[in-house]
Order: C-alpha cells, then sequence, then structure tokens
C-alpha cells in the first residue's frame, strides 16, 4: 500500500493535512455508537484527535455514553502524545465486545481535555455514525480511526502502513 495521497474533493479532508503530534479539536457533527440494538453512545459534543495519515478518532464525553453498558478491563496502552489509555469491555445482553472503548483517565497536559472522554473501536461495533454517515473501521487492531466519505487517505494500520 502506497502512503502517496489521494485526491481531494469538494468538501474532503485528507488525513496528509492533519498534524503529528495529533490536534485536539471539539466538533459537533452528531455520533452515534450502536452494539446489539442499543444505542450505546450518542453526542454533538464530542472532541477529535487528528493525526497524520489517520481518520479522526472521536471521543464521547462521559455523560453522552451509557455508562452500564462499559465493564472496566485491566488492559491498559500508552500513547506518546496523550498517555496511560484505559479500556473498557462492551456488554449489551450476551453479547461482548472485549477492550472496544478506551479513555485517559489522567492524560498529558497538552490533551487534558480528553479527561474520561471516551472512543469506541468502530470495528467492534454493529455500527457508528458520524453525522447519519455509516463509518468504515481504519484496518487494523490498534488505531481507532472512523473512515467516512469526507475523509481521504490513504490510512495508516492495514498490513505494510507501520513504517509510514
Amino acid at each position: 500500500m502506497s502512503s502517496q495521497r489521494m485526491p481531494l474533493a469538494p468538501g474532503q479532508e485528507s488525513v496528509w493535512d492533519y498534524p503529528r503530534p495529533p490536534r485536539l479539536e471539539p466538533t459537533n457533527k452528531h455520533l452515534r455508537v450502536i452494539f446489539n440494538g442499543v444505542l450505546i453512545a450518542e453526542t454533538r459534543n464530542a472532541l477529535r484527535i487528528l493525526e497524520t495519515s489517520h481518520p479522526p478518532t472521536y471521543y464521547f464525553p462521559p455523560q453522552d455514553v451509557q455508562r452500564q453498558y462499559l465493564q472496566p478491563i485491566d488492559r491498559r496502552t500508552y500513547c506518546e502524545f496523550k498517555g496511560a489509555a484505559a479500556y473498557y469491555t462492551v456488554v449489551v445482553g450476551e453479547k461482548r465486545a472485549v477492550a472496544a472503548a478506551w479513555y485517559y483517565p489522567a492524560p498529558n497536559a497538552a490533551y487534558a481535555a480528553l479527561k474520561d472522554y471516551i472512543a469506541f473501536y468502530a470495528s467492534r461495533m454493529d455500527a457508528c455514525y458520524v453525522n447519519d454517515k455509516l463509518v468504515q473501521a481504519q484496518e487494523g487492531d490498534f488505531y481507532g480511526g472512523w473512515i467516512t466519505s469526507d475523509i481521504v487517505g490513504p490510512f495508516k494500520g492495514a498490513p505494510g502502513t507501520s513504517g509510514w
């Protein structure tokens, strides 16, 4: 897979215009997460992370997430920019999505606004939407970007992209 940027159409953003270190910004886009037929999260008050070669990662305010469906687990990862992340398994009825959501309980200072906001892997949910557009999950099992028709790649995450 090539890291050569794709051409833009009107109204599109290229992930190759996103900065590194990542930019954190508010968004009022209408975001929804559905799992096992249940609306897990919905907001117009999210934060998004924009990082070179990655589709946006959306973080929901804790009050806009149905927390009764989230079970804390012992998984932890570390981001050089944001700090240590903790994870949730999403459980609705008998259906479970292990380590399907994450948050930063004590993010690094530059990303302090992310504290306790919750992100979801689109690949582990039944459906995620941005302004009623069904999201395509970023490839790979590490990154959690959400791809819609207004985001242009190529995107990091697929096999062969780790060196980008």
